[in-house]
C-alpha cells in the first residue's frame, strides 16, 4: 500500500531494532517508538497504516490501553499486539477487544512479515471501501463518516465543528459514555489548521494523583529524587496542535486551580523551575456530566469551567436522537464487514425494527459492538435493561414509537425509497405518506439518490 506505515511500539531496544530491521528489509516503512505516545500521535482516521505494540511496556500506557486508544480514534486500524507472555487468556481478550492479530516472542522475522502484510492489506481495503462510498454519495463528507445521523442534533455538531475549523477557540466537550466525545475532539483537531501536529490526548481519570502534575507539566534535572532528566509534560509535547483533556473533572482540585494560568497565558512551568515556556495548542476537555453539577458537587473549579468553556460542544444521547440508531448499525455492520473480512452482511427490517426501538444505555459504543457481534453471527444480545420502556407510559405512546421506529428503519434500509417502504411494511402509499407526515419523517433525510423514488 502505497505510503503505508508500520507504528511499532517496543521498549526493549534490541527488540525494536531487530522488528524494524526485519520490516524495513520487507519494503516496509517503520516508525518505531519505546512507549506508546509517539505512536499515538500518529494515529488518525486517515493513517494508511497499522499498529503493531508489545502488549507490556515498561512505561506509559500498556499495549492494551493503546488498542483501547487507536479504536476509540478510528476501530477500523489493525492492532497487532505482540507479548513474550504465552497468556492464552490475555490474548483471548485482546482479540475481544479488538486486536487485529496476536504474536509471541521470539516472533521470527517471516511471522512478523507475514502479519504485518495482512493488516496492511485490511487496512488498504478498508480505505478504498470509504473512498467508493464517499464517491458514491458526494454529499458524504469524512465528517459524516466519523459522526454519524441525520438527527438535527447530529447536522448541528457537524456544523458547528465546521465552523471551528477556522477558530482557535478552546472547546468543552459534554456527554453521556459512549457518546463519541473523543471522536469529536478528534475531529476538531483533524478539520482545523493544526492536523499536521500532535493530538495529545490525556485520560485524567488513569493519572495516579501523586504524578498527575509531572505528566501535564514536566520536570527539570533534579526536581525531585530520582529526577535525573528533563521531562517534558503533556503541554509542551501538544505545542502546536491539540490537547485533549479527557474527564477532566477527575483531575484534583489543586492541579484544576494550576490548569487556570496555563489556559490564560498559555505558558507552562516545570516542576522544579521558575520559568515558564511559552506553548502554542488547543485545549479539548470533555466530562460526561453537566458542568454545573459538577460545579456544585465540588469536582470541578469554578474558575476553570468559565475559562474552558469558551464553546461547548454537547453530544446527545441515542435517547434523543432515535431516527438514527437504525442508520448507526448499518453503517457499523458495513465497516464490520470490511474488517472482518466478511460479505456484505445484509439487516432485515425486522432486526432494524429491533434496533431502533432498543434504549442503548451505552450510546453509540454499545451500538457499533451490537453490530460487529452481528457480523460474527452471534445474533443480537438481549437488552441490558429488560424494561427498555418504562410501564408508566401510555400503550398509545409505545405503539407510535415502535411505528416511527420501523418506518425510519424501513427508509434508512431502502436509501429513501418510498415503494420499497410501503410494499415491505404491507401499507399504502397514501397509509405511508400520514405516517410520515406525524411521525416528522422526510423521504430526503434518507435519500441516496437525488433523482428521487421511484413512481407507483
Amino acid at each position: 500500500m502505497k505510503d503505508a506505515t508500520v507504528l511499532l511500539v517496543e521498549d526493549e531496544k534490541e527488540v525494536r531494532l531487530s522488528y524494524a530491521q526485519a520490516l524495513d528489509l520487507a519494503g516496509f516503512r517503520v516508525r518505531a517508538f519505546s512507549s506508546a505516545d509517539g505512536a499515538l500521535e500518529l494515529v488518525g482516521h486517515d493513517l494508511s497504516g497499522i499498529v503493531v505494540t508489545d502488549i507490556r511496556l515498561a512505561a506509559g500506557m500498556d499495549g492494551m490501553t493503546l488498542l483501547g486508544r487507536v479504536r476509540a480514534i478510528d476501530p477500523d486500524i489493525p492492532v497487532v499486539l505482540v507479548t513474550g507472555h504465552a497468556d492464552t487468556a490475555l490474548a483471548v481478550s485482546a482479540m475481544r477487544e479488538g486486536a487485529y492479530d496476536f504474536i509471541e516472542k521470539p516472533c521470527p522475522p517471516r511471522q512478523l512479515v507475514d502479519v504485518v502484510t495482512r493488516a496492511l492489506d485490511r487496512r488498504r481495503l478498508v480505505l478504498e471501501n470509504r473512498r467508493l462510498r464517499t464517491l458514491a454519495d458526494g454529499r458524504r463528507d469524512d465528517l459524516e463518516l466519523r459522526l454519524i445521523g441525520r438527527a438535527s442534533a447530529m447536522v448541528d455538531l457537524r456544523y458547528r465543528i465546521r465552523a471551528l475549523a477556522a477558530a482557535d477557540a478552546d472547546v468543552l466537550v459534554t456527554g453521556a459514555t459512549g457518546t463519541g466525545k473523543e471522536v469529536v475532539a478528534r475531529a476538531l483537531h483533524d478539520v482545523s489548521a493544526r492536523k499536521a501536529r500532535s493530538f495529545v490526548v490525556v485520560d485524567c481519570a488513569a493519572l495516579p494523583t501523586n504524578l498527575a502534575e509531572d505528566e501535564l507539566f514536566g520536570h527539570e534535572v533534579g526536581a525531585f529524587p530520582g529526577a535525573v532528566r528533563a521531562r517534558f509534560g503533556k503541554f509542551e509535547q501538544a505545542h502546536g496542535g491539540t490537547l485533549l483533556l479527557d474527564e477532566i473533572v477527575s483531575l484534583p482540585l489543586d492541579l484544576q486551580g494550576k490548569l487556570l494560568r496555563v489556559i490564560q497565558d498559555r505558558t507552562v512551568t516545570r516542576i522544579g523551575s521558575h520559568v515558564p515556556i511559552s506553548i502554542d495548542l488547543r485545549i479539548v476537555a470533555t466530562m460526561k456530566n453537566d458542568p454545573q453539577e459538577e460545579v456544585a458537587a465540588g469536582r470541578l473549579r469554578a474558575d476553570l469551567l468559565y475559562r474552558l468553556n469558551v464553546v461547548t460542544l454537547r453530544l446527545p444521547p441515542l435517547a434523543e436522537r432515535r431516527e438514527d440508531v437504525a442508520l448507526l448499525f448499518l453503517q457499523f455492520v458495513s465497516e464490520a464487514s470490511v474488517r472482518l473480512g466478511r460479505d456484505e452482511t445484509s439487516v432485515p427490517p425486522a432486526v432494524l425494527a429491533d434496533i431502533a426501538r432498543r434504549s442503548w444505555p451505552g450510546n453509540v459504543r454499545e451500538v457499533r459492538n451490537a453490530a460487529e457481534r452481528y457480523v460474527l453471527g452471534l445474533g443480537l444480545a438481549a437488552p441490558d435493561d429488560p424494561r427498555e420502556e418504562p410501564t408508566a407510559r401510555r400503550l398509545a405512546d409505545r405503539v407510535a414509537d415502535y411505528e416511527r421506529s420501523l418506518i425510519a428503519g424501513a427508509l434508512a434500509t431502502s436509501g429513501g425509497s418510498l415503494k420499497a417502504v410501503y410494499e415491505s411494511l404491507g401499507v399504502s402509499r397514501k397509509t405511508l405518506y400520514e405516517k410520515m407526515q406525524k411521525f416528522g419523517l422526510d423521504k430526503r433525510d434518507f435519500d441516496e439518490d437525488e433523482a428521487g423514488d421511484e413512481t407507483a
